[in-house]
């Protein structure tokens, strides 16, 4: 039996645990590691390698870092090494049909959503921002137009109603590596054959910007916590009073039962508990929090150094 030949296309940290998962698998050849070229990162804008870069060296894989993968360059590569499969994860640059053609059975996409739901880029975040009850991960087969390829499996997870984005990333990543196993194997025995997805039922998330980290006091406590939670580790959840900003980490809705007729955005108390803000339905109370000391503090430790007074109101 031959081994199975792969190319692996993928950039940030949650395409490594589908990575290392190929990589020892056995019967399985990773005849390359194509990532997006190092760029500049940190306060010194040092040029870093990607997560994937890093990773498929650690592993003793061969690396690939074109600007862009669809020249004739990039497709005699591909084409030179005869792969039976492409797995795309997060890889972040848009394949040509030519590209697609390159794999002698199909260039496969792991994709952090249970699709046709949540196409794009920020699928993760959409689900903990909409409070869904579950989510999931999909292998496809890659078509040209963004994630809407037929699909090969899904796997589905809860979304527990306190997680993070952070969180629920790690969790999905993993379940991702497992399928994409689970994905090859059934395709090389014939049971897993693809189907098309409902193209009528798509829905769409475009890439976050620092701008949707802004807190919306007129929203429900409910939807404020989970708004916290599904900008959390980037861009972050903010809010600011008196023109300076304040990075808000964890937050529940209060279980104090406070009547309060405050405007949304008010802060009604505060104690070693928490910064207790008035939303427009219900209170939100803060547990971590950031301000310009850029240390995350817990709100007893916050508010020993910050003066915030109750009736403060966040802008």
């Amino acid at each position: 039996m031959k081994n199975t030949r792969i190319v692996f296309m993928g950039t940030p940290e949650f395409a490594v645990p589908a990575l290392k998962t190929l990589a020892k698998e056995p019967g399985f050849d990773i005849l390359l590691a194509v990532t997006q070229p190092d760029r500049p990162k940190g306060r010194g804008k040092k040029l870093s390698p990607s997560a994937v870069k890093q990773a498929a060296l650690d592993l003793g894989i061969e690396v690939y870092q074109p600007e862009k993968i669809n020249t004739p360059e990039g497709i005699e590569r591909l084409s030179g090494l005869a792969p039976d499969y492409f797995v795309v994860v997060a890889f972040g640059q848009i394949l040509s049909r030519q590209v697609l053609d390159i794999p002698k059975t199909y260039p496969i996409n792991i994709h952090a959503s249970l699709l046709p739901k949540y196409r794009g880029a920020a699928p993760i975040q959409a689900a903990v921002l909409n409070m869904d009850e579950q989510t999931g991960v999909t292998t496809m087969v890659m078509a040209e137009k963004m994630d809407a390829g037929d699909i090969l499996l899904m796997e589905t997870t809860p979304v527990d109603p306190e997680e993070t984005a952070s969180t629920l990333h790690d969790r999905l990543s993993q379940i991702g590596a497992d399928l994409i196993i689970k994905t090859i194997r059934g395709i090389d025995q014939q049971k897993v054959t693809p189907v098309p997805q409902d193209h009528s039922k798509a829905t769409y998330v475009s890439m976050l910007k620092k701008s949707d980290g802004r807190i919306n006091w007129n929203s429900s406590a409910k939807a404020i916590c989970a708004h916290i939670n599904a900008m959390t580790p980037w861009p972050g959840a903010f809010t600011a009073v008196d023109g300076k900003r304040l990075k808000i980490f964890k937050a529940v809705v209060s279980s104090d039962p406070m009547q309060t007729t405050a405007l949304p955005g008010t802060v009604v108390s505060c104690s070693d508990k928490g910064l207790f803000v008035a939303a427009s339905e219900g209170v939100v109370q803060v547990l971590e929090l950031m301000g310009n000391s850029g240390k995350r503090l817990d709100a007893a430790a916050f508010l020993r150094g910050n003066k915030i007074e109750p009736q403060t109101c966040f802008e």
